[in-house]
């Protein structure tokens, strides 16, 4: 893990404060890997869009009241719920899923409930106003 005890001066509570956060933002900075997260979130947008894809294709008339690009709106939410759910997956994964046994399995599936709830309301909220009235 990642942790650092710091001992607060009670003389100076308000530098040792600020050193204290700063300590904490430069710890959670260097614990992010970065190029495993963005892969998660790009992972868990790319099922978000092809899903959300599959689901726009048979539309071939649709309303008039929806508007010109009324697919827009679903094709750009979606995906954001997907790639929301891949970094919750990543930072649950990071901080539960390395101390291995039961506890990364229960990270795991927690990560992809979570995920297809976010996915579920990235889809309500992306097709509102058009496919889900």
């Amino acid at each position: 893990m990642y942790f650092k005890v710091i001992y607060i001066c009670k003389n100076k509570p308000e530098k040792s404060l600020k050193t204290t956060i700063m300590a904490q933002k430069k710890n959670l900075i260097e614990s992010v890997n970065t190029p495993s997260l963005v892969k998660r979130m790009l992972l868990g947008a790319g099922i978000a869009l092809i899903l959300i894809v599959i689901f726009l294709l048979p539309v071939k008339n649709p309303n008039p009241e929806w508007g010109k690009f009324w697919m827009i709106q679903p094709l750009v939410i979606v995906p954001l719920a997907g790639a929301a759910g891949g970094a919750f997956y990543y930072f649950i994964d990071h901080y539960l899923g390395c101390q291995g046994g039961w506890r990364k399995a229960s990270a795991t599936i927690l990560s992809l409930i979570v995920y297809i709830i976010g996915l579920w309301l990235g889809t309500v909220l992306g097709l509102a106003g058009t496919l889900w009235n």
